[in-house]
């Protein structure tokens, strides 16, 4: 006899009979494909970079030139824009008043001269008259006295002799070297004091180019290295020059380093304040990490490749990028020559995915020269062959 309990029991192993029947004849799910990859090796290559920057032409000496001596512009021997030899005579401020005081100063002193001569006399009489006995002590002091009073009175006079010749050669203004004259500031007539600018004085041949590079290029340039400048009133014109100055540090507001060219200017075409090209020419680097363009994804987080592991499965790394060059990219970092990369079929991977490769193809070099194998370390050039026996 059956009681409650059994029929309980016997119900339920009726009613999950049916379900279990059913998972039983449920199909396995099919296992999810691989995606399929084509992947590159990162190779060596040999990068020309031009090194090229923006500047201005600056003029190697510039002075404003002022009044040393107050008076008035007696004449004005050079105009703006004219040619001058440096001690040339550009302006005279009354030069016949610093004559005239001059030869004040020359009488006061031939005057100061022959009284200390009458002290030195009159000393040594009372110095004889003072060891005979006859001259006082106290007289003997005063002719001292007065001699020292007299050579004071001469060395005033001297040294005022020498302000008026200073003065009247001050006043002939001289050019302090050769250059052309950028601006007069005084004209005939007008009196000026100590400290009042007459005129701007600019030197043209040579000229000096300045420039900045970027940080990354500031070990590629040194004094002497030659520089080829162009600039747009001349349009199709190089200047050619040396580089004459470095900077010994990197600004550190722009990171740039500041050089300095020299320029020949001999008929005065270039002028100060032009904006000019500069170009330093080719610098070759060697054994740059370098792969397609297509490799490449940009993310919120930055660069990133895929790079193969294990034979079917990826990592995803992130890379800092240089230069590129017709389809290709430089790595700096994140990559080692010889790692292998997707190149197509990259753009829905995760980090671990599996791939199925297929075809592992050689990078095609546009643009640029591959590296010969000599400068690859002995390691690189290990993944390398295994990098290409993978791919046969």
């Amino acid at each position: 006899m059956t009681g409650p309990t059994g029929r309980s029991s016997l119900c339920l192993l009726l009613l999950l009979g049916p379900l279990s029947a059913c998972q039983r004849a449920e199909p396995p799910a099919a296992p999810v494909a691989a995606p399929p990859v084509t992947v590159a090796a990162v190779e060596p290559f040999d990068l020309e970079e031009r090194i090229e920057a923006s500047g201005q032409l600056l003029a190697r000496a510039e002075a404003s030139v002022a009044a040393q001596v107050a008076g008035q512009v007696t004449e004005i021997l050079a105009d703006e824009g004219a040619p001058v030899e440096e001690g040339d005579v550009v302006v005279e401020i009354d030069p016949e008043r610093r004559e005239l005081e001059l030869a004040r100063q020359r009488a006061q002193m031939a005057e100061a001269r022959a009284q200390l001569e009458e002290r030195r006399r009159e000393l040594a009489r009372i110095q004889s008259l003072h060891r005979q006995g006859v001259a006082s002590d106290a007289r003997l002091d005063a002719a001292r006295t007065a001699l020292a009073l007299a050579r004071s009175r001469y060395d005033s006079a001297r040294a005022n002799l020498a302000l008026a010749e200073r003065a009247l050669r001050d006043s002939s203004v001289r050019a302090p070297f050769s250059g052309f004259i950028s601006r007069r500031h005084a004209n005939e007539g007008e009196f000026v004091a100590p400290g009042t600018p007459l005129f701007d004085l600019v030197a043209l041949d040579p000229i000096e180019v300045e420039f900045h590079l970027a940080e990354r290029d500031s070990g590629r340039v040194e004094v002497g290295d030659p520089v080829a400048v162009r600039v747009d009133p001349f349009p199709g014109e190089v200047f050619r020059g040396k580089v004459t100055h470095v900077a010994p540090t990197i600004d550190p507001r722009t990171r740039t380093l500041r050089v300095k060219g020299l320029l020949a200017n001999p008929e005065g075409r270039l002028r100060p304040g032009l904006f000019a090209r500069v170009d330093l020419g080719l610098s070759v680097r060697r054994g740059v990490a370098m792969v397609p363009e297509e490799a490449v994804l940009e993310r919120a987080d930055g660069s990133v490749v895929f790079r193969l592991v294990g034979g079917n499965r990826v990592e995803r790394r992130r890379v800092r990028t240089g230069e590129r060059r017709e389809g290709f990219v430089e790595i700096r970092e994140g990559l080692e020559l010889g790692d292998r990369v997707v190149v197509r079929g990259n753009a829905e991977l995760v980090d671990g995915a599996r791939v199925a490769l297929v075809e592992v193809g050689p990078q095609t070099r546009v643009g640029s020269t591959p590296a010969p194998p000599a400068p690859v370390a002995a390691g690189t050039a290990a993944r390398l062959d295994a990098g290409e026996a993978a791919a046969r």
